[in-house]
């Protein structure tokens, strides 16, 4: 019996049950779901796409609140991987291309389908060259239902005036601006322009690069990103914000903080964003140096819960603790910082700076962030703190289908990307059972795919190669089988 007592009370022991406990529990496959060539067309590298690396895109918006429609330009800069003339430029039907110009000449446009349109330009480009494209559009941009989980363009106000976002993560970019709406191809830079009447503020991402004042007492802002950009992290937000600004001192020197909130919240949020530096200082210990230092760091409110829109965090928690003031874990733990300042903000490490290839392997975006969460906890109230909290969690896991979805068709995975994504990597770390180890690997992640669109299997390769151990087996029970397996055992004796 105290050999028994010995063997459950050890480490070993329990990081091997935890495991077959926490995986899941219904069959091997997605559920059911039936695709079509839209889904195609969205989710995979058609011929279309296949032959030009978006290089920088210029996005000139003007919304139009009365009407709550838009119209714009984005000049789309390319390089050619091979000669061809066709190109697959997305944008949703609620929009209307006006025109596509190719040096002074317009180009045919053909609808492949309600959301890919067909460029075809006067002449084959040359392999290995740079070519850029104007694409005029306007129209009635989708309205956001319940963002961000169903989002599109959000048309609100505030004390009489516009208050604006956007929220495209699933539904696509494509939704109120035309691009090559794909998560394999993120531009090198941006340049984001907003026209506004003169009593609002145009949000986006990177740095605030000049205001242009118009003739008739509209103003331009123009951002500029100079980092790679995911298309779903690209954000426009309009109201009558006040600004306030701060610094962090970090890995890689002088951080920009800068915060866009309504002005009857501004009190508030001067106290609520504190948490910021707190947040950065921890992140930047288990991951690396934050991503986009030449960017800046903003949080930016808005009227919904929150976004990782890139160096340009959405946040809406209304200037509380935990995820609207209750703690999603029930462990309490929850209750001791905002969890839209840090959830939204680690997937400034993983999804933004690490982006998945395909959205099928979002769990690089959604299990690492949710990880991270008990990783600050961690390390501001050590570490049973933050397995306290992990396994809290674990009732919202629902294992409704495996955590890798289907390829090629633009299909998110079940919401068991969050929960039982962040218990694979705690368990991972108890398989390692090196906790030094276990940081530089989190570390390295960021440094190996720093600003780089990866695949699961580079990710399940890399830790498994920092780790020194074989772990097929267990990324493919974690990510792509929901079937719990067997703990089989028999007593001999006095022995287990």
């Amino acid at each position: 019996m105290l050999k028994i007592v010995k063997i459950l009370k050890s480490v070993k022991f329990w990081t091997l049950l935890f495991f077959l406990i926490s995986v899941s529990i219904n069959g091997f496959s997605q559920n059911s779901h039936v695709y079509n060539h839209e889904d195609t067309l969205r989710g995979s590298i058609t011929p279309e796409r296949a032959w030009w690396d978006v290089t920088h895109y210029t996005l000139k918006v003007i919304p139009d609140f009365d009407n709550r429609s838009i119209s714009g330009v984005n000049f789309i800069r390319f390089k050619t991987l091979k000669s061809d003339s066709i190109l697959q430029i997305d944008l949703q039907p609620d929009l209307k291309i006006d025109s596509v110009i190719y040096f002074s000449q317009r180009c045919k446009v053909f609808d492949k389908s309600i959301n890919a349109h067909l460029v075809t330009l006067p002449s084959a480009c040359k392999v290995n060259s740079i070519y850029e494209i104007g694409v005029y559009y306007h129209g009635k941009p989708h309205v956001a239902t319940n963002p961000p989980w169903q989002g599109g363009f959000q048309w609100e106000m505030n004390d009489y005036l516009p208050y604006i976002a956007t929220s495209c993560q699933g539904i696509g970019a494509s939704s109120w601006w035309p691009c090559k709406d794909h998560q394999s191809d993120e531009p090198d830079s941006m340049q984001i322009e907003i026209t506004v009447p003169k009593k609002l503020v145009a949000v986006s991402n990177g740095r605030l690069n000049n205001i242009v004042e118009g003739k008739t007492g509209e103003r331009t802002f123009v951002w500029v990103v100079k980092n790679p950009i995911n298309n779903y992290g690209v954000n426009l937000n309009i109201a009558d914000f006040e600004h306030f600004s701060d610094e962090y001192v970090g890995e890689k020197g002088k951080l920009s903080l800068d915060y866009f909130v309504l002005p009857e919240n501004l009190d508030k949020a001067k106290i609520q964003f504190e948490q910021v530096k707190k947040m950065l200082k921890a992140f930047e210990y288990w991951f690396g140096s934050y991503p986009f230092y030449e960017d800046g760091y903003k949080l930016v409110e808005v009227p919904f819960l929150g976004m990782e829109h890139q160096s340009d965090i959405s946040y809406g928690n209304g200037y509380v603790n935990g995820y609207r003031g209750s703690d999603l874990s029930r462990t309490g733990w929850g209750e001791n910082w905002d969890y839209i300042i840090v959830h939204e903000s680690g997937h400034e490490w993983f999804g933004n700076s690490i982006t998945s290839n395909d959205i099928a392997e979002m769990y690089i975006h959604e299990s690492f962030t949710t990880y991270s969460e008990s990783l600050f906890i961690e390390y501001y109230y050590g570490k049973a703190a933050g397995s306290a909290y992990n396994i809290g969690n674990q009732f919202h896991i629902y294992n409704l289908g495996t955590m890798i979805g289907d390829y090629n068709v633009n299909k998110e995975p079940s919401t068991d990307i969050y929960w039982k994504g962040a218990s694979m990597l705690n368990t991972l770390r108890y398989i390692i059972n090196n906790d030094s180890t276990w940081r530089k690997i989190l570390r390295g992640l960021n440094s190996e795919f720093y600003h780089k669109v990866v695949t699961s299997k580079q990710i399940e390769a890399y830790i498994s190669k920092m780790s020194g151990l074989k772990l097929n087996s267990f990324f493919n029970q974690y990510l792509r089988d929901v079937k719990i397996p067997k703990l089989e055992y028999k007593f001999v004796g006095n022995k287990l």
